[in-house]
Formats: structure tokens, sequence, C-alpha cells
């Protein structure tokens, strides 16, 4: 059995896509979102033309669901970390393989300080998912799904390239979830914007204003020796250049990364409205905890958050590129 801890959009679409070619599923999520799936079903779609069902998802809203499960994705939120970590220490067999599919660079370590023994694999969810209501998960963006390479998930790779979820494995995990942390540094940007992904991507301000908060982290990992992954086609290094290029310039030789589904939005910004705790703390917040190692600023991340901050008490999420370009750079 699977267990998807925290059935939100990554969860549901993840597990939603495993159940539906039949591997034996149990979500463990919200009750909002279970009442919503007990009326209408799962329905899983991408961006290619996939359009997958689940009639009848096992859903439960009490961790102790997934006591027998052999394999656990953890999909919550990172400030739900350490509580679900407690849960699942008290819960799990002995035997049972952990994997985080967050966000953040650490949330492995976390679930690993309650699970002990070197139970969490370290995973990493590259593509946006799009919340679409009556039980409908979109994936908006291209991407597969990443993860440590460790013997225990031999037996799982065929379920997930089964569920078209292929699994790309990698020596140096921690190089490559900074190397989307990177990435999801605009996650802060499109939340602030109050714009659609691809509609905040196709304007030059806002994609400045991504390149100073990359920037700005590239030379902290440098002074932290930590270098990257290079999980898109161009270096980490070089993506903030890329970044500022004149709109027509960046349609036409960066169009891979404006290939995003039109209403897609970063799960910030999904957060802000619903009026939810965001995970900028565990973003560009990680930055800034990072710089502090280092005896390094990091005027921009932290001006990003002091201003999701605000966004998170009611305050502007409309910033248009001009505006939120002006605010950083003072």
């Amino acid at each position: 059995m699977i267990a998807i801890v925290g059935a939100g959009s990554i969860g549901c679409y993840v597990g939603g896509r495993l159940a539906a070619t039949g591997a034996d599923v149990v979500f463990v999520g919200r009750q909002r979102i279970a009442d919503e799936v007990a009326e209408r079903g799962l329905r899983l779609t991408d961006y290619r033309g996939a359009d997958l069902s689940v009639p009848s998802p096992v859903f439960n809203t009490e961790v102790l669901k997934a006591a027998g499960a052999d394999l656990v994705l953890v999909t919550v939120k990172s400030a739900a970390t350490e509580e679900v970590a407690a849960q699942l220490a008290e819960v799990l067999r002995p035997d049972a393989v952990v994997v985080s599919l967050q966000n953040g660079v650490h949330n492995a370590e976390v679930l690993d300080a309650a699970l002990g023994g070197g139970r969490t694999i370290a995973g990493m969810v590259p593509f946006n998912v799009v919340q679409r209501g009556e039980g409908v998960f979109h994936q908006g963006s291209e991407g597969e799904l990443e993860a440590a390479r460790d013997p225990r998930l031999a037996a799982y790779e065929p379920v997930f390239a089964a569920a078209g979820l292929p699994l790309t494995l990698h020596d140096d995990m921690p190089a490559v979830l900074w190397a989307k942390l990177l990435l999801n540094l605009n996650n802060a940007i499109n939340a602030l914007s109050g714009l659609p992904l691809k509609e905040e991507l196709s304007q030059r301000d806002y994609r400045v204003c991504l390149a100073a908060a990359q920037t700005e982290t590239l030379g902290i990992l440098k002074a932290a020796g930590i270098k990257p992954a290079k999980i898109t086609p161009l270096p980490p290094n070089l993506l903030p250049m890329l970044l500022k290029v004149p709109d027509a310039v960046f349609t036409r030789v960066a169009s891979t990364m404006l290939e995003i589904d039109p209403i897609a939005r970063s799960s910030m910004a999904d957060d802000l409205e619903l009026g939810r705790t965001t995970e900028v703390d565990w973003i560009n917040g990680e930055v800034l905890r990072l710089a502090a190692q280092v005896g390094r600023a990091a005027p921009v991340n932290e001006k990003v958050v002091a201003l999701v901050r605000q966004a998170e008490q009611g305050g502007r999420r409309d910033w248009s590129g001009a505006e939120l370009r002006s605010a950083l750079h003072r």
C-alpha cells in the first residue's frame, strides 16, 4: 500500500495518477478535500492531454490510516512537517519507506529526526499542479519526479513509470533541492503579482525581480560551498542572465519555460488566496538562514519575505512588475 500524507494539490495528483493505474493508494488530507473527493472522485489531467479518473479513492483525515503503508509519500506544507513526522513515528511499520516530496531543502532531515534510522528519502516535484475544483487536479507544466538514489525505491520505479510519473534518481539530492529552490524563488514573485505564472513570467520586470533573488542566492550558495545541480537546459548561474533579456527574446529562446497552463499559479499564490500561511520561510527564508551562516546579507530575499508576510496579513498581492522591481531595488 502507498500512503499519501498531505493530500493537497501535489498529493492528490501524484497519488491519483498512481491509483488510476492500479496502485493501492490511501490518501490522508484535509476534510475539505476529503468531502470534495467523496462526492466527485479524482480526475487527473495534464498539459499533454492525459485524462485519468479514480471514481472512489480511499481518503481519510487521520495519519493513523497510513499505518499499514509500505511506501509513504509526504506532501504536507513545510510548516506541518514536524507535527506530521511525530504522528508518523507512532504509527508506521519499521520497514516502511518514506519519501519527502516537499518544497524546501531540509524536510527529509526533519522527518528523519522523528522517524530515525535514515528511513526518509529526499524527493522533489518539479511541476506545477492546479486544483481546479470538483476533484480535478491538473499538471500545468513539465517535469519528472526526482529523488535521491536509494535501493529501496527499486521496487517502486515500475509503479511510478506505469503511472506516467517516472522517477529520476540522483546521487547528490541536496544539490538538486537547492537548484529547485532557485526556481521556487519565483513562487513569491508570482504570489505578489496576482497573475497566472505564464503571464507573470512573460513580463521582464517580474523576471528581473526573480533574477535579482536568484543572483543573490547563487552568491550565498557559492560562499557556503554549495553547487546547485543543473536541472534546466541552462546551468543555474546563467538563469538570471536569461531572465533579464527583453520579452521578445525571452519568448523566443526560453519558450519551454512558458509551456505552462494559462491558469496555473504558484502554490504560494494559492495559499494566499485560501488564507493559509505560505512556505516563504522554507524558500526565501532558507536563503536568509544560509546567508546568516556564512556572514552574508540577503536584502532582496529579505524584502520578498517581508512583502509576503504582509500579504498573509491582508497586504498587497497585486504588485505590478515595475512596482515590485522598485521595492526590491530599494
